[in-house]
């Protein structure tokens, strides 16, 4: 699927809705507190595609579900994070039906319920992305257990900065003007010469 599988689609499609629905809550409190009416209309927009941008993140999500290895403890995590998701999903559906019918009819009482139902469905997107958040950061979770294998091998090797402090660590020390050479037969350190010529100096 152009290089994605259902959990990497997931994680794209995540970011979209979220920043949509926030906008668009946010647009909702600028108009009324600026009294702006087209702040509404930018409001009324961003949840359409935001709503439309969370159902595909939701169906993504349930079908990265199947995709993911894992166990008990994410397994919970993961339950949790589908209701919350789901939760938040049928929040703001109900508000863009609600808006698509009424929009132009709606009397003050009734926006300031629109709004305060969108702050609600706000709080719980908010926690949903927390759930989503410890499912990769604390768990791992969606990524293969031999890349995994192979990450926790490349951290307990370490990592060496080229040309920093870690490769000066690595390097021998030099006395005088450079290090003395090591005889290859033996492996003693011989002594350092100086070109014919040269003026005396102190080793």
């Amino acid at each position: 699927m152009l290089g994605y599988d259902w959990p990497r689609l997931h994680a794209a499609l995540n970011d979209l809705p979220t920043a949509l629905l926030l906008t668009a809550v946010l647009f909702d409190v600028l108009a009324l507190v600026l009294k702006r009416p087209g702040f509404r209309q930018v409001s009324f927009w961003t949840l359409m595609v935001g709503a439309l941008g969370g159902a595909a993140a939701v169906i993504s999500g349930l079908q990265a579900e199947e995709h993911i290895a894992h166990g008990e403890a994410v397994h919970e995590l993961m339950e949790t994070h589908e209701k919350l998701a789901l939760t938040t999903l049928g929040v703001f559906a109900v508000l863009a039906l609600w808006r698509i019918f009424r929009e132009r009819r709606m009397g003050s009482s009734e926006r300031a319920l629109v709004l305060i139902l969108s702050l609600g469905g706000l709080g719980v997107l908010f926690v949903t992305a927390n759930y989503g958040g410890r499912l990769v950061f604390d768990h791992a979770a969606a990524i293969p257990s031999s890349v995994l294998t192979e990450e926790l091998h490349e951290r307990s090797e370490g990592h060496h900065h080229h040309g920093g402090e870690a490769d000066e660590a690595h390097e021998p020390e030099a006395e005088g003007d450079a290090a003395a050479p090591a005889n290859a037969d033996t492996g003693e350190t011989q002594p350092h010469t100086h070109p014919p010529g040269t003026p005396p100096h102190k080793d």
